[in-house]
């Protein structure tokens, strides 16, 4: 019968707490259910998943889970629908014990982003645990006819492991002319005491049994028994009084064995063997009182002598007994209080409760990295605990609900700067001394493409000789990414560039991809092209990849491998035919001129005339570095009527390159003739002169007008880019002869725009190394040699 009260009870409120669960709070990021014990699997609790605000369907993807520390699994959570339904019964007492608030903490956590909700459910009790006596059997004695009306007898009562009003105890004792019994609550103690109301008579009754039962508040209410057995005595009169009924004390715990508790004092009235006393615990004392303390028979002195330990058990209640020795034995009592007084014995516990590793670099402020709990067993200020981390650490800790910390980021971290981080946290309780303990964290910090590949100096130069072997390797270039793995992979590539007119760069040079090497792909020809500048890019594998650029100047070396050209010889009249030269030409009269041209440049384009056979030479002589012909000495019959020299012209490379020319002289004696040929070179001289004068004007206006052109084109092709290759253009290189004379050697000649457009004619400036002298027997002063655009 009372099991089906009590299943109608459990089933009652299961319903009328399922239709009115517990509102949700968002307090704290709180919620909170309450939920009666004993509530079977299945039981709905709450729709979770809408109450912390989170839509059903990104349960799954977020990785949604939930924690519950330390109580097992009780609880789960449907994923489809966000409901909190009840994995397995809970019972309140198992969990709780006597605690009057109990309740299950319930982590949730959902990751992209990392949050975390805490979840407390409440568990109600129910009146599912009946009253409970130690024994089946209290046996007392009582002395017949001395023992007055009203003479009192402790009980031991009931106990019962619900709480609250399913937890309050009252007594019914069975019909009975002699006893009644009562129940008195002082402070913090229930008190429960057989009272006599008649005299007893061993003779008419030598034993009293009595049916005590107890009767809880529960709805049904559910009861426990126990059977009195009453032993009437004959006999001694006066049983031992102690001088107080309750002793209060207070104890810390920890206190060591044989520590002195209290010691008890009991009198008795009689004489002899009827007064002597013996002190000891009642018999149905718990176990665990007997235990921790023990009692001198003989002084009454409790001492301890077991661990006593505040966050077992804070209050022991202890039952004394005093006995005589009379026949038969009376006994007084009394009730002795142990207060147990905490003491800092408890230091603090850390748990990492959940970790998001490694943390990106590019990690924003606030960003949770883990969550850690802390607990002290202890109470009051020896049970709270402050948390810590070492300072100057781009992290700190926030409190997010009762002993919860997130460790999250403080500030930017750069992997490059500090690639893990070791976090010691502390927890420190406020007692005296205060007790720690501490729990080290190693947290990555995960690598991000945030650093592009930089070359160790902004512009490589290298010279190159023309005429390379195609493939040759010209030189190298590196860069370096202080990034991880494929993010630090570098491939290399050349920033495609036109070179002249419209060649890619990449038609000159290519790059390896991983080495960096730069190979020639064909042979530079320096009079086509004397500077190759271009970039070189470096491009890691990160996603997205970065990349740094780095200039290349490729400067071309002119060798000597143009021989001289030799145009057609003359002295100026345009005409094919032999030089005519009148007999009475004096010494150092120019007869004609050799005109050759050299493709190179510098020494390698610096030429030298002679005649190869100086014995056939006769009366003339060519000018070493200007090319003209005259005579040595005057003119004579015995010299023939012509004369056929062979003009060696060399240049000063290494090995020098020559080319040859014949040159034809005739010697006439026709004063006319010489004369019309004086006439017609000497007549006209000053109109040629003229001619030339104005000749130079019109060509150095035109040129001028022509050099502006290009310069504003350039400039405007130039000034878009950084660096632009400009094409090919004519100029013309003029070098001072040793005797004042100016040869000219057409080659080509390329501009390079740097910067901002400005175009830079190649300068090319030397100076002969040997002193040459004049027939005159003065010493020839060396000229300038340079470029004219």
């Amino acid at each position: 019968m009372a099991l089906l009260r009590r299943d109608s009870l459990v089933t009652g409120q299961l319903l009328r707490l399922v239709l009115l669960h517990t509102a949700w709070e968002v307090g704290s990021g709180q919620v909170r259910y309450s939920l009666p014990e004993e509530s079977k699997h299945g039981t709905f609790v709450g729709r979770l998943a809408q109450d912390l605000g989170l839509e059903v369907s990104e349960l799954v993807p977020r990785m949604f889970r939930m924690v519950s520390k330390g109580r097992g699994d009780y609880f789960e959570v449907n994923l489809q629908s966000g409901v909190l339904f009840v994995n397995s019964p809970v019972d309140r007492e198992e969990v709780c014990g006597q605690s009057p608030l109990c309740a299950i903490d319930l982590e949730v956590i959902v990751d992209k982003p990392l949050r975390i909700f805490h979840v407390e459910v409440e568990i109600q009790d129910i009146n599912d645990n009946a009253p409970v006596f130690s024994v089946n059997e209290q046996n007392l004695s009582i002395a017949e006819s001395l023992t007055l009306p009203g003479s009192r007898f402790p009980l031991e009562g009931a106990s019962d492991a619900d709480i609250g009003t399913n937890s309050l105890l009252t007594y019914k004792l069975s019909p009975s002319e002699n006893f009644i019994v009562e129940e008195k609550t002082k402070e913090k103690s229930k008190s429960l005491v057989l009272v006599l109301k008649k005299p007893l008579d061993r003779e008419d009754i030598p034993a009293h049994h009595l049916l005590l039962t107890a009767i809880d508040g529960g709805k049904p209410e559910l009861t426990g028994t126990v059977q009195l057995v009453i032993t009437v005595l004959d006999a001694n009169d006066n049983a031992p009084v102690f001088n107080q009924s309750v002793y209060q004390i207070k104890l810390l715990e920890n206190a060591a064995n044989g520590t002195l508790v209290i010691k008890l004092n009991a009198t008795d009235m009689d004489e002899g063997i009827n007064k002597n006393i013996s002190y000891s615990f009642t018999s149905h004392i718990p176990q665990n009182i007997r235990k921790v303390f023990r009692i001198e028979q003989n002084t009454g002195e409790i001492r301890v002598k077991g661990n006593i330990d505040f966050e077992d058990i804070n209050l022991f209640e202890i039952q004394v007994e005093a006995k005589d020795k009379g026949n038969p034995p009376l006994v007084g009592h009394c009730k002795v209080m142990v207060d147990i007084l905490d003491v800092n014995d408890n230091a603090p516990e850390l748990a990492v409760t959940s970790l998001s590793l490694p943390v990106p670099e590019d990690a924003p402020p606030g960003t949770v990295v883990a969550l850690i709990s802390v607990s002290d067993r202890d109470s009051g200020d020896n049970g709270k605990v402050t948390c810590s981390i070492p300072p100057d650490l781009p992290f700190q800790l926030v409190s997010t609900f009762k002993n919860y910390h997130s460790l999250v980021l403080a500030e930017a971290v750069d992997r490059e700067r500090v690639s893990e981080y070791k976090i010691l946290v502390t927890a420190r309780d406020e007692g005296a001394p205060s007790l720690s303990a501490s729990s080290s964290i190693l947290v990555p910090i995960a690598d991000v493409n945030d650093n592009a590949p930089a070359f160790p100096q902004p512009v490589y130069t290298v010279f190159v000789k023309e005429n390379n072997r195609p493939g040759a390797h010209l030189l190298s270039v590196s860069a370096s990414d202080p990034d991880l793995r494929e993010n630090a992979f570098v491939s290399y590539s050349v920033v495609e560039r036109s070179v002249g007119e419209q060649q890619p760069v990449s038609s000159y040079i290519s790059v390896h991809s991983e080495s960096g090497h730069i190979y020639g792909l064909q042979p530079f020809d320096y009079e086509e092209l004397q500077v190759l500048q271009f970039q070189v890019s470096a491009r890691d594998a990160g996603f997205p990849s970065l990349c740094g650029n780095v200039t290349v100047q490729l400067f071309v070396l002119d060798e000597n491998d143009n021989a001289p050209a030799v145009s057609a010889p003359g002295s100026g009249r345009g005409s094919p035919g032999p030089e005519l030269v009148p007999l009475s030409a004096g010494a150092g009269h120019v007869v004609g001129k050799v005109r050759a041209v050299d493709a190179d440049s510098g020494y390698n384009a610096w030429l030298r005339y002679e005649v190869q056979e100086a014995r056939a030479a006769g009366p003339f002589r060519v000018g070493v570095y200007s090319g003209e012909i005259s005579t040595t000495r005057a003119l004579e019959e015995s010299d023939g009527p012509s004369q056929r020299l062979v003009i060696l012209v060399k240049d000063h490379g290494e090995p020098a390159l020559s080319a040859t020319a014949t040159v034809s002289l005739s010697l006439v004696e026709s004063p006319q003739a010489v004369k019309w040929d004086s006439r017609q070179r000497v007549g006209s001289e000053g109109p040629l002169v003229d001619m030339n004068v104005s000749l130079m004007i019109a060509i150095c206006s035109v040129s001028g007008l022509f050099v502006l052109v290009i310069v504003v084109y350039v400039g405007l092709r130039c000034h878009p880019g950084p660096e632009v290759m400009c094409g090919p253009g004519k100029a013309t290189v003029v070098c001072s002869s040793e005797v004042g004379s100016w040869s000219y050697s057409q080659r080509q000649s390329r501009n390079l725009c740097v910067g901002e457009g400005t175009a830079k004619n190649d300068l090319m400036v030397f100076s002969p190394n040997f002193p040459n002298f004049a027939e005159n027997g003065e010493k020839e002063t060396p000229k300038l040699c340079g470029t004219v655009g």
